[in-house]
């Protein structure tokens, strides 16, 4: 799994003009899913983000959590995050896993964060989607289960 993750003080999601998720201060998280991965890696990225140290303690040090801080969690599916753009002019998605796979790895992913006590707002998969949000810091990570970006 791939997560584009951005510290943020609001982020909304609108599908068709409505809007399907909202959050206050948290972090905006566009996820893509491999071909290859498995529920461990939607686990694993889940435990991970919500322990992230990327909010600022008293000191204004990147020291305190999404669960320390009672922060909230927008995710979006995002399969173009898999997109190989090393030959030619488009990219090429083949390491994006197929719907039906990514469907339901999004969903682990998404149940595993609230299963840790985290208020999550999703997008809607599969849609066209408009992505707003405020990045606070800017404070913006890759993290990636398969290529040692999360390894420890």
């Amino acid at each position: 799994m791939r997560a584009c993750v951005q510290r943020v003080s609001e982020a909304s999601v609108t599908v068709d003009g409505q809007v399907v998720g909202r959050i206050g201060p948290g972090l905006m998280v566009l996820l893509g899913v491999r071909f290859d991965d498995q529920p461990r890696d939607a686990l694993f990225l889940a435990q991970k983000l919500v322990g992230l140290r990327i909010f600022e303690d008293e000191q204004g040090k990147m020291n305190r959590s999404l669960q320390d801080t009672a922060g909230q969690m927008l995710v979006v599916s995002q399969f173009t995050l898999l997109g190989d753009c090393r030959q030619g002019r488009r990219p090429s998605f083949v390491a994006a896993a197929p719907p039906e796979l990514a469907e339901t790895l999004y969903e682990a992913f998404v149940a595993a964060v609230r299963e840790q006590g985290i208020t999550v707002a999703t997008g809607r998969f599969r849609a066209q989607m408009n992505v707003a949000l405020v990045n606070q810091g800017p404070v913006t990570l890759l993290l990636d289960t398969k290529n040692g970006q999360m390894a420890g």
